[in-house]
């Protein structure tokens, strides 16, 4: 069975910083393509960035320079290193293997 548990998230203010962790089992990990998806109050589901098993990564244009996805294949995890946030980067945010997503980490950006 394939789990997913991200942690991470919590308030914090405009500029600030959060490191989202995924870890991953029930899965050979390091063959699967990994994306972190969000979805803020109101709005749908959003891909906010994917890597590829050797690393190559993709980012949507709103947080290009911003955030950083990462992974671990060895611990199984997947991260992402949100800086520089805005209150629009607001949301539950999700990892994601196939259609398959973790129960979510709230990210709240608000002075």
């Amino acid at each position: 069975e394939v789990q997913l548990v991200e942690s991470g998230g919590g308030l914090v203010q405009p500029g600030g910083s959060l490191r989202l962790s995924c870890v991953a089992s029930g899965f050979t990990f390091h063959h699967y393509v990994m994306k972190w998806v969000r979805q803020a109050p109101g709005k749908g589901l959003e891909v906010v960035s994917v890597i590829n098993p050797s690393g190559g990564t993709w980012y949507v244009d709103s947080v290009k320079g911003r955030f950083t996805i990462s992974r671990d294949n060895v611990k199984s995890t997947l991260y992402l290193q949100l800086n520089s946030l805005r209150t629009e980067d607001t949301a539950m945010y999700y990892c994601a293997v196939d259609d398959t997503r973790g129960q979510g980490t709230q990210v709240t950006v608000s002075s």
